[in-house]
């Protein structure tokens, strides 16, 4: 089998070009084994806004469309969403190999755009600009031979979006790679207080007015906060927490220490935007659980989150919930220690269950091998 890969430099979640390829070529050739990674180095706003988003896309695309026919041979092209432009290309390629094609999604960019408020300065949802994003998105993802998403809330929704039969793929987890019986205490975490930690994207679906809230009613004799990650609302955070003396702010870690960081905290907290619902299933939800670690989220109530949340009881879930619910769940959490380990224990069982790692990868490849 050989692979090959089109995509972009390295940027996601600083908005800026990894510092190992900011002195290299807008196109370049990377060989990882028998796979084949061609580049493009794509216009990154330091400040992402809805239309500067737009250019960033284009940017890809064009730069990428070049990069297709360095590829002489291909029997199934698999485009991946976030960019929906991928499908374009990926169309390009099925026509010019006759080649079977796969559309995966991992967010609904269109309508996270909408609905995390990303276009508040400019068009609404239900306007023109809406209406001609999602009929375009419709005929992109139906010129497909099977498209797949990441959970089930985001399943029901594809299928208003394609003709295309469909295919669940979520996200997975190494219950080897994330195992708290191979945790050290990461340097972030060791203090002898309420560890309560943030990690992954700082950005716009997250909820960060809520949080700014939650953390000026902490005692923090008492618990700390530890936020590790970057995005695109990093510099707004770091002002809003300037004041707050126990919450510290991180860069993201290497992956190698991602294991320990997890495991080393006593609550993960993620407070998303309630009005963002099937547009994504966090990946970092699965991190979270395999930790055995409990979590307290917020978010829609119909969210693919709060029911994978209520079905394995390894964590509280809020929708519409004050920061006065917020912090009685963490009372409950600290003030019972066995408590906190048995909700941990249960949601890393359930994670393991119907999101390992190799049952996932081997039902795709026999899939595939259908395809």
């Amino acid at each position: 089998m050989h692979i090959d890969v089109i995509t972009a430099f390295p940027y996601y979640p600083e908005w800026e070009i990894a510092a190992a390829y900011k002195e290299k070529k807008r196109y370049i050739q990377e060989d990882l084994g028998t796979i084949k990674v061609y580049r493009y180095k794509q216009y990154v706003p330091a400040q992402p806004t809805f239309f500067k988003r737009i250019i960033h896309i284009l940017s890809f695309t064009w730069g990428s469309f070049w990069n297709l026919w360095k590829i002489k041979k291909c029997d199934i092209v698999i485009s991946v969403v976030p960019f929906t432009s991928s499908t374009f290309l990926g169309y390009i390629q099925k026509r010019r190999f006759k080649a079977k094609s796969w559309i995966h999604i991992q967010d609904f960019e269109f309508d996270a755009a909408f609905q995390s408020g990303l276009t508040s300065q400019g068009e609404k949802k239900g306007g023109f600009i809406y209406n001609l994003l999602m009929r375009l998105e419709k005929s992109l993802f139906s010129r497909a031979d099977v498209v797949s998403t990441i959970s089930q809330t985001m399943l029901k929704k594809l299928r208003n979006k394609t003709s295309s039969p469909i295919y669940f793929l979520p996200n997975w987890i190494d219950g080897e790679g994330m195992n708290p019986a191979f945790a050290k205490a990461h340097p972030h975490l060791q203090s002898s207080k309420f560890k309560i930690l943030y990690s992954g994207n700082i950005g716009d679906k997250q909820d960060w007015v809520f949080f700014k809230q939650f953390a000026e009613r902490l005692d923090y004799n008492k618990y700390e906060v530890i936020i590790v990650g970057a995005g695109a609302r990093l510099s707004q955070l770091s002002q809003d927490i300037e004041q707050l003396k126990g919450v510290t702010l991180h860069p993201p870690v290497p992956y190698e220490e991602l294991n320990d960081l997890l495991c080393s905290a006593d609550v993960h907290i993620l407070f998303q935007k309630a009005e963002v619902l099937d547009t994504v299933m966090p990946s970092k939800i699965l991190g979270m659980m395999a930790s055995a670690t409990p979590s307290i989220i917020t978010g829609h109530p119909d969210s693919e989150v709060a029911t994978t949340m209520e079905l394995s009881g390894g964590g509280f879930y809020s929708s519409d919930a004050g920061v006065e619910t917020v912090l009685t769940q963490l009372k409950v959490l600290s003030q019972d220690s066995e408590n906190a380990k048995d909700i941990g224990i249960k949601a890393r069982k359930f994670v393991l269950k119907h999101f390992s790692k190799n049952e996932i990868l081997s039902q795709f490849v026999t899939a595939l091998k259908q395809l």
